[in-house]
């Protein structure tokens, strides 16, 4: 029936139309037509709507897949690899970590060095030294100049008592000169000395001064890098788990989408017994072919995340870029079935404000501020000092040959008279009240020059002074700053506690929910298969069962793979990735 009402209906329209036609010789003129598009007719593709303005005609017939393997990547290399290894690596290898590594060896050595100040010292000098000068004397008016010679040798000893800022001294002074100066009675004339002091600061640098506010600010140092390290240390952990999971679910996923795409293949060929048998359209064929070439997309897309997060991994715990592992494919081998802890609310705050390195850090930086304080408390007292020396000295040598004795000049024809004999004795006196070269060092041990001296020095300005008192204030402010800080911190850190336990409780649901949409998701598939053989479903059905099973089961990995990034972000929070992980951080 149908077919003869069709073709009476264009019979007749043929044969109207024509008629018309031809009986209205003068066509009136009609609007633009819209473009049509078939066989015989290119229409510009910007005429067109809603078809894409590059290649509306394309079609391709190639059906083979790409090559599967990932860029740079040998995929016969495959290195097995744990979390625990990946996280060793990372804290062996990252350069952040080395970086901070460095910052506790320059620490330790800065406290070596403020160390230093207090070390006792050994200084010295030693010369040889001749001078010629003019000589302008009524005693030797024939001289007119006169030579020198001097040989110098210091020794001096400095020691310290840092715990009352008290410096100790000791000097010992040489010194053998010679002359030709005629009214010199000594020639070569050696002198020596010893000399001991001692000063002590009465409010000034007695209980504390630079020297010793730089060690203590050194040491200080020393516990901030180290917690720094250790916080460092937790974020590498924790970046370090996080980008395993991500390769874990990664790869994981590809499986999964190759499974979609075998799953597809099987309905292609299972729809094409249907069709020989008659139970489907051939149309349906076409259906099952789109739906293998869109599980295929998918399994380039997760290979391009395989690819991504492979990268993220290999760039923390390769050294460099020369590395081998980059050529090397990483197979994550621990099972994604982690159990989450079972905490409180309560508990993780109270272990997170014990294991935070943000709040150790504040409390270093604290106690940096009270050895500032200290100091410049101690800055603004005045600078007393008691000062006291000893010391002894020595002298020796020979008669000059170049010395005439003024007394003598008249003695030379007549030396028996009773007063060239008293002279004559006199310098003979002197000769052996000097003593020989050996006699300096006698002289010193026999106390025979002693020399003592006690004082007190001071620096006191006037209207007391300011830049301590300024200095003091300031650092009394800070510490009133840090203080806030720390109560934002300790706010911020139970943010993060209750967020991380938060998601952990979604992730661990979401995770039961996703195995049951799986599940369910499985046996809707089945269902539906059987319907589609039985001739109650069609084809549209099962392929919406198959892509919903395939979104299931990477829904549930992905919830799996939260659920452990999720544990890893609340060790993270709780300052416990060392200890969970069972990792002791050992300085180089």
């Amino acid at each position: 029936m149908y077919p003869r009402f069709i073709f009476a209906f264009i019979l007749g329209v043929a044969l109207f139309g024509g008629t018309s036609a031809a009986q209205d010789p003068t066509p009136t003129p009609t609007p633009s037509p819209s473009p049509v598009v078939d066989d015989k007719q290119e229409v510009a593709p910007e005429n067109l709507k809603g078809v894409p303005s590059i290649a509306p005609n394309y079609s391709s017939e190639d059906r083979s897949l790409p090559d599967l393997g990932r860029v740079g990547v040998d995929m016969t290399a495959q290195r097995p690899m744990t979390v625990r290894e990946a996280v060793a690596l990372a804290l062996e290898n990252n350069k952040d970590i080395e970086v901070t590594r460095k910052n506790v060896k320059i620490a330790e050595f800065d406290l070596m060095a403020a160390r230093g100040y207090f070390q006792p010292r050994f200084s010295g000098e030693t010369y040889y030294e001749k001078a010629t000068t003019p000589n302008i004397s009524f005693f030797a008016p024939q001289i007119t100049k006169v030579s020198n010679e001097s040989i110098v040798g210091n020794a001096g000893f400095t020691a310290y008592v840092p715990s009352f800022g008290t410096i100790l001294r000791a000097t010992a002074n040489n010194q053998r000169v010679s002359t030709d100066n005629p009214i010199s009675i000594i020639s070569p004339q050696y002198n020596s000395g010893v000399n001991f002091s001692i000063t002590q600061p009465l409010f000034r640098g007695r209980g504390f001064d630079q020297p010793r506010r730089t060690i203590e600010i050194a040491k200080r140092n020393l516990s901030l890098t180290d917690v720094q390290f250790r916080q460092r240390s937790i974020e590498i952990i924790t970046n370090v788990q996080r980008a395993y999971w991500d390769l874990t679910f990664a790869l994981r996923n590809l499986q999964v989408q190759r499974d979609g795409v075998r799953d597809a293949k099987q309905q292609l060929e299972h729809n094409r017994r249907l069709v020989e048998e008659g139970q489907l359209a051939p149309i349906d064929i076409v259906a099952a072919e789109t739906q293998v070439a869109n599980f295929e997309q998918s399994v380039y897309d997760a290979l391009n995340v395989v690819t991504q997060a492979e990268n993220a991994l290999k760039n923390l715990i390769s050294p460099n870029r020369y590395n081998a592992v980059w050529n090397e494919s990483i197979t994550p081998i621990d099972s994604v079935d982690l159990k989450a802890p079972a905490t409180s609310l309560t508990e993780a705050i109270t272990t997170a404000m014990e294991n935070r390195p943000e709040l150790e850090l504040n409390r270093v930086q604290k106690d940096i501020n009270e050895v500032d304080q200290r100091y410049y408390r101690n800055q603004s007292q005045p600078q007393i000092d008691v000062v006291a020396s000893y010391s002894s000295s020595g002298v020796g040598g020979g008669l000059n040959p170049n010395f005439t004795n003024p007394l003598l000049r008249e003695c030379q024809q007549n030396p028996t008279t009773p007063e060239c004999q008293n002279a004559a004795a006199a310098q003979q006196a002197l000769l052996q009240s000097v003593g020989s070269a050996s006699s300096t060092y006698s002289d010193i041990f026999a106390n025979k020059y002693p020399t003592f001296r006690i004082g007190v020095q001071f620096n006191l300005p006037l209207f007391g002074d300011r830049t301590a008192r300024a200095q003091l204030g300031r650092s009394l402010v800070e510490s009133e700053r840090l203080e806030t800080q720390r109560e934002q911190i300790e706010q911020s850190i139970q943010v993060e506690v209750r967020n991380a336990i938060q998601a952990l409780r979604t992730a661990e649901a979401r995770l039961r929910a996703a195995a049951i949409a799986r599940e369910n998701s499985a046996k809707q598939y089945e269902s539906e298969q059987r319907k589609l053989d039985a001739g109650q479903s069609d084809i549209y059905r099962v392929l919406e069962r198959q892509t919903a099973l395939t979104a299931a089961r990477s829904n549930e990995l992905r919830a799996q793979t939260e659920l452990n990034k999720a544990i890893a972000d609340l060790q993270r929070a709780t300052g416990n990735s060392l200890k969970d992980n069972d990792i002791t951080m050992l300085r180089k």
